[in-house]
């Protein structure tokens, strides 16, 4: 439970830098390489893994306080914190407190500043009168925008979805959206800017398309 939290946490903060990243290499990109310098980047990078192991053992202690009289099996494929819930007789009170502190801090509050700054960003992107140039800029944040899409809402769908008939259903598939699913097509969503990885998919899905006719 420390170690998955410690690497959610992380994931969070990590597509909170990326967006500032893409924001000030398209509105401030003369200041770009004096803004994110090396020393910059080596601050990012220690608080990043700072701020994910902190927050895990923040996570993860109120835990030990919990009592579990019901039954140990749980409804998940990990030790979830909402599915701990489930089977916790004693001492989830105070861990609802933390959860909710939890989702504000490192799940509504960075979510948030990313849409502003994409907000910003379209409007910038728009005022660009080259067409290559709107192109170019849409593609250097298009692919962070889909991770955003797809892992912080399905994230917050997970842990924010009311109790319901479906709920036990749900669950489990949102959680493993964020938790499988987008970070293994990370690399090829990121990747898709590159030419050398388009044309290796289009000769896939060709050869798939010829095989099926």
């Amino acid at each position: 439970m420390y170690f998955h939290a410690m690497a959610g946490t992380t994931e969070d903060v990590i597509i909170l830098i990326m967006a500032y990243d893409r924001y000030v290499a398209i509105c401030d990109p003369l200041h770009y390489h004096y803004i994110l310098n090396r020393k910059n980047c080596l601050l990012f990078v220690s608080g990043t893994w700072i701020s994910g192991c902190l927050n895990a053992f923040v996570f993860t202690f109120p835990v030990s306080r919990m009592s579990f009289c019901q039954s140990p099996i749980i409804h998940q494929f990990f030790c979830d914190v909402k599915a701990l819930f489930s089977i916790a007789c004693a001492g989830s009170e105070d861990y609802f407190i933390v959860i909710c502190m939890e989702l504000l801090l490192f799940g509504v509050f960075p979510i948030m500043l990313s849409v502003t700054s994409y907000l910003k960003m379209i409007r910038v992107i728009l005022q660009i009168k080259s067409k290559d140039g709107r192109k170019n800029a849409f593609s250097t944040c298009s692919s962070h925008l889909i991770i955003i899409i797809m892992y912080c809402m399905t994230a917050l769908g997970a842990y924010m979805m009311p109790p319901s008939k479906y709920s036990s259903v749900l669950e489990p598939v949102f959680t493993a959206l964020y938790a499988v699913v987008t970070p293994t097509i990370n690399p090829l969503i990121y990747s898709l800017r590159n030419k050398v990885v388009k044309k290796a998919l289009r000769k896939i899905l060709s050869v798939k398309v010829l095989n099926c006719k």
